[in-house]
This record gives structure tokens, C-alpha cells and sequence, in this order.
């Protein structure tokens, strides 16, 4: 634990590419990645996440200088997997860890989110497979991810931190608990991220209270409780959502972040609480103030935040 979360044992927040509506690694749409550097800097946070990978500069050295000059840290990367289709995924999951666990680790990250395959295409809205997992698929999930955790605490030092997800096969609570049951708390726990868990009606206190060694990692999103029954009601596909503002500026949506980061504090205070507000599609110019006035709602909703 560090000197920092002894004097305060709250939790360290940091931002994300996601909130500057960052998907891919290369969209000429999206923001370029100095400016984001740069709006990160002026929105008042410290950590980072890598984002895809090759939005910011893939050569170890190069991010090394371009986040040093700007007082910047790396608090984890993020790869996609889909271990629930079989055995010749697994391939797939290693060569991702190999390229982003390589970098961020070398930049001193200790965390790598992990995002399962969605059922419908993010990109096209196309309809990829079966909404639910069958047994067979759901033992083939959790042993993948657990092969893939305890090869990167190998390899690498760092910890898997599994991210449910709107149109996944693990979004409800019902599936991340049988996801956590399927799985080796020594290799595979949460990404726990909040707007997504309350996109499907969960409680992210009652989890974090009921599973709390399972707590590995933070994303912090609001979900908007005036919209989010049409989008079931209707199907609308999570993409469109998001461009329709599903993911909604705090302190305007679901759930209050306060009492989860308190929860969290008290589990563990050095765990990251990144902001991950879903804007694909947005104007470049729209996240940064976004960006500042939920830096400040956080550290104004609850003292158990820190830089």
C-alpha cells in the first residue's frame, strides 16, 4: 500500500480513452491521441488506461515520454476475448496479451481489463450468436479466463479484471455471479463496471458487499434510468444506445458513485476507479468539459477520493 492511500484511504481516479468516445484504435472521427493526452492533463487526473491498443503510440519508450512530460500513469490495457467458443481462442486472448501486457507492463500497469465477446457487433449491430451460454459453453468461458489470468500473473505480474457487458453473455447479476463461480479467484475477478452492471438492473453495492474479494478493479459509468427501458423494451443495440447518451454525465443517471467508491475503499484503497463514460460518436469537443465537471463531481460527492 502506498504512503498516499495511508494518509487517505480512498481510491485513486483516473479516465479513460472511452471517455473521450475512443473505441478503436485507429477512427479518424475520434479524438486525436495527443489532445487527449493534453485534455486529460487539463481535466485534472493523473492515471490512465491504454485504451485500444494502438491509439496512443505502441512503442514502450515513446508512451514512456509522451505520459512522463505530462505527470501521466498507465493503470492497466485492455484485450477481448470469446474463450466460451472453444479451445482455438485461446491464441487469439495470448497474442492480444502479448502486444498490450507487454506494453502496459513495461509502464509500470499491474491490471489488464478484459472484455468478453459480444453477442451483437458493436460495430454493425449484426447478431453474432445466441444471447445465453450453454453449460458446456460456460465451463469453456471460465476456464479460458483463468488459463489466461494465471499466465499473465506469470508472465507479466499483472491481474485479470473481467468487464461485464451490454450485449455480452455476462451482463446480469445472475451471470456475473455464475460467472464468478466459474472461475479462480487467484486468476480471474471483476472489472466491476457500474453503468454497465446497472444496465441490467444490477445492485453494485449489494455485489461489492456480498462478493468482496472478488473486487479487483473500477470502471466508473452513470447509466440514464429515463432511457434504459426503451432500450430494452425496444432492443436497441448497445452502440445505438450509446449514441442516443445511454451512458450519461454524472451525477445525472444510475448508480451514485459515492457509496460504491466507499464500499471499494474499504475493501481495498489501493484499487482503481477509472471514469469509462461511454461517448462513441461524439464531437471531439464535447468530452472535456464532461470530462472536468465529473472529476469534480467525484471529489465532491465523498472524501474517500484521491489522485
Amino acid at each position: 500500500m502506498s504512503n498516499e492511500a495511508v494518509d487517505n484511504p480512498g481510491l485513486r481516479i483516473g479516465t479513460a480513452p472511452d471517455s473521450w468516445g475512443v473505441w478503436f484504435a485507429d477512427d479518424p472521427k475520434q479524438v486525436p491521441w495527443e489532445r487527449f493526452l493534453d485534455e486529460v492533463v487539463a481535466s485534472g487526473y493523473e492515471w490512465i488506461e491504454l485504451g485500444p491498443y494502438g491509439y496512443l503510440p505502441t512503442d514502450p519508450h515513446q508512451l514512456e515520454d509522451e505520459l512522463g512530460t505530462r505527470g501521466l500513469k498507465l493503470s492497466a490495457g485492455t484485450v477481448f476475448t470469446g474463450f466460451h467458443k472453444g479451445e482455438e481462442q485461446w491464441q487469439r486472448a495470448w497474442d492480444q496479451a502479448l502486444a498490450v501486457a507487454g506494453l502496459a507492463s513495461q509502464l509500470g500497469a499491474q491490471h489488464l481489463v478484459v472484455i468478453p465477446d459480444l453477442w451483437r457487433s458493436d460495430a454493425t449491430s449484426e447478431v453474432l450468436e445466441p444471447r445465453t451460454l450453454s453449460d458446456e459453453q460456460w465451463r469453456k468461458l471460465g476456464a479460458g479466463h483463468d488459463r489466461l489470468g494465471k499466465a499473465l500473473l506469470e508472465e507479466f505480474g499483472m491481474r485479470q479484471q473481467f468487464h461485464s457487458h451490454a450485449d455480452s453473455h455476462i451482463g446480469t447479476t445472475r451471470e456475473v455471479l455464475r460467472f464468478l463461480d466459474e472461475t479462480d479467484p487467484r486468476y480471474t475477478n471483476l472489472c466491476l463496471d457500474t453503468g454497465h452492471f446497472a444496465y441490467y438492473g444490477g445492485d453494485n453495492v449489494k455485489l461489492i458487499e456480498e462478493r468482496p474479494e472478488r473486487i479487483g478493479y473500477l470502471h466508473l459509468k452513470q447509466v440514464d434510468p429515463t432511457l434504459l427501458f426503451d432500450v430494452l423494451k425496444n432492443d436497441v443495440p448497445f452502440a445505438e444506445a450509446v449514441a442516443e447518451g445511454i451512458m450519461i454525465e454524472p451525477p445525472h443517471g444510475i448508480p451514485d458513485l459515492a457509496p460504491i467508491i466507499e464500499a471499494v475503499a474499504r475493501i481495498d484503497p489501493d484499487i482503481f476507479a477509472i471514469v469509462e463514460q461511454d461517448m462513441y460518436g461524439c464531437d471531439v469537443d464535447r468530452p472535456f468539459p464532461i470530462a472536468r465537471r465529473t472529476r469534480e463531481h467525484i471529489f465532491g460527492c465523498t472524501h474517500l477520493a484521491r489522485t
